[in-house]
C-alpha cells in the first residue's frame, strides 16, 4: 500500500498536533504505551471515571506476537472502588505464555437470583430493578497461569487462584421480620458463612493460540481448557471442582480487505463437583476482561453452570482505518439447581453496534465504544481494545 496514498493508515493522534485527553508515553518500536481516562456509564457501575494504562509490547524476533498487560483503576457514583491488573504475555519467542487477572474491588452490586429464568418472557412492564437485592462487598482475586508452548501455538501449564470475598452486607436481609435473600437462602443450605468465604486452589490448562494479533485479531483461532481444583483450605471454603472451556474464532470474510472480519467468542463453565459460593458461581461479566454479557447488568445471570455466545462482525467505516463499526449479539444460557432448571432452558439475547477508533497502527489498537440493548436491559461500554 503506498503510505502517501488517501487511505494509508491513519491513527487518531495523527489528526492532532497539540496534547489532547489521550497520552501515548515513550512510542518505541514494537510497543505501545496507552493512558485512557474511563469516562462513562455501565449498568453494574452508573457514572464511572479513573484511567486505565495499557502496554502493548512484543519482542524482537520476526515471528513474536504482541502482549499485553494493563492497570485500571475506576471509582463510581455508586461508590465502587476497581483496581484490575491483567495480563497476557508472550515471552522467548512465543515459548512461554502467562495469563494473569488480580482484582481489587471495594464492591457494591445486586443479586438477582439463580438461572437464566429470572426474566419473566410475557410482562412488558417487567423492571430488572424490582428483583434486584443490594450488595456491598470486598473481593481480592489473584489468578495467574502460566504455561509452556509444547507444539506450535499449543501450551500445556497451571495456575494459582485465590477468591476472597469479605465484608458482605446483604441490605434486604432481615431475618428477624422473615425477609430473606437469594444469597443468605443459597449460603446456608450449602453452609457457607453469609458475611465473607473464600474459594482458593489450583488449576491445569490446555491453550491453543493461532490468532495473529492478540490485541485486534484478524485470522486464526484461540481455545483454552481451565480445569481448576479447589481443596478444603479455609473455614469458609468447601472442597470444588470447576471446568472452563474458551473458544474465540476470526474469520476473514473479504479477499480483498482484512478489515471485514466475522469473530466469534464462546465460553462455558460448570461446576463440576463440590460446593462453590454464591459469588463465586459462574455469571455474565466477570470473565477475564469483564467484557462478557453486553446489554445487562454485570452479574445479572449466575448458575452452576453457564454458557455464553457471542458474534461479531467488523468493518471499516473510513479507508484508511481510522474508524471502524461492528455490529453484535449475544446470547446467555445458565442454570439454577434449586429450581432444576437445566442449560438451555431459558436464552437471554442481546443485540448491539459498536464504533472503533484507531489509535495504535502497529498494534491495531482501536478505542471501543458499543451499545447493547438486552431483554428489559440496555449499557453503553467504552475500552480499549476489542471486546474478545
Amino acid at each position: 500500500m503506498d503510505l502517501e496514498s488517501p487511505c494509508a493508515p491513519k491513527t487518531l493522534f495523527e489528526l492532532f498536533k497539540k496534547k489532547d485527553s489521550l497520552l501515548v508515553v515513550k512510542p518505541v518500536k514494537n510497543s505501545f504505551f496507552l493512558v485512557i481516562p474511563i469516562i462513562g456509564s455501565q449498568p453494574a457501575t452508573g457514572f464511572m471515571y479513573g484511567a486505565v494504562a495499557q502496554y502493548t509490547f512484543k519482542g524482537k524476533g520476526i515471528n513474536d506476537k504482541y502482549s499485553l498487560a494493563n492497570l485500571g483503576v475506576v471509582y463510581t457514583a455508586k461508590k465502587q472502588l476497581m483496581i484490575n491488573v491483567k495480563n497476557n504475555i508472550l515471552l522467548k519467542g512465543n515459548s512461554w505464555y502467562l495469563s494473569g487477572d488480580y482484582r481489587f474491588y471495594i464492591f457494591t452490586q445486586a443479586n438477582y437470583g439463580l438461572g437464566t429464568g429470572i426474566i419473566p418472557s410475557h410482562d412488558k412492564d417487567f423492571s430488572i430493578e424490582s428483583i434486584a437485592e443490594p450488595m456491598d462487598y470486598n473481593y481480592l482475586k489473584f489468578h495467574q497461569t502460566v504455561s509452556y508452548e509444547v507444539k506450535d501455538n499449543l501450551y500445556v501449564g497451571g495456575g494459582i487462584n485465590v477468591d476472597w470475598y469479605s465484608d458482605i452486607n446483604d441490605k434486604l436481609l432481615d431475618p428477624e421480620n422473615g425477609i430473606y435473600t437469594h444469597h443468605y437462602n443459597y449460603s446456608k443450605k450449602y453452609d457457607f458463612n453469609d458475611k465473607e468465604y473464600f474459594m482458593n486452589g489450583f488449576s491445569a490448562n490446555v491453550t491453543f493460540d493461532s490468532r495473529d494479533n492478540q490485541v485486534n485479531a484478524k485470522r486464526g483461532w484461540y481455545a483454552n481448557l481451565n480445569y481448576r481444583m479447589n481443596p478444603k483450605i479455609f473455614d469458609n471454603q468447601h472442597w470444588s471442582n470447576i471446568l472452563y472451556a474458551e473458544y474465540r474464532n476470526f474469520i476473514p470474510v473479504s479477499k480483498k480487505n482484512e478489515n471485514f472480519t466475522l469473530a466469534l467468542w464462546a465460553y462455558g463453565q460448570f461446576v463440576t463437583r463440590g460446593r462453590v459460593p454464591y459469588l463465586s458461581l459462574p455469571a455474565i461479566g466477570w470473565d477475564q476482561r469483564s467484557r462478557s454479557g453486553e446489554g445487562y447488568t454485570q452479574g445479572l445471570f449466575r448458575g452452576p453452570n453457564l454458557i455464553y455466545f457471542s458474534t461479531e462482525f467488523r468493518f471499516p467505516i473510513t479507508c484508511n482505518q481510522l474508524l471502524g463499526g461492528t455490529v453484535f449479539t449475544n446470547f446467555v444460557t445458565a442454570s439454577n439447581k434449586e429450581e432444576n432448571i437445566h442449560l438451555f432452558r431459558y436464552i437471554q439475547p442481546a443485540i448491539g453496534v459498536g464504533l472503533r477508533i484507531m489509535i495504535d497502527k502497529a498494534t491495531r489498537t482501536n478505542l471501543i465504544a458499543d451499545y447493547a440493548k438486552g431483554r428489559h436491559s440496555d449499557g453503553f461500554y467504552l475500552n480499549a481494545g476489542e471486546t474478545f
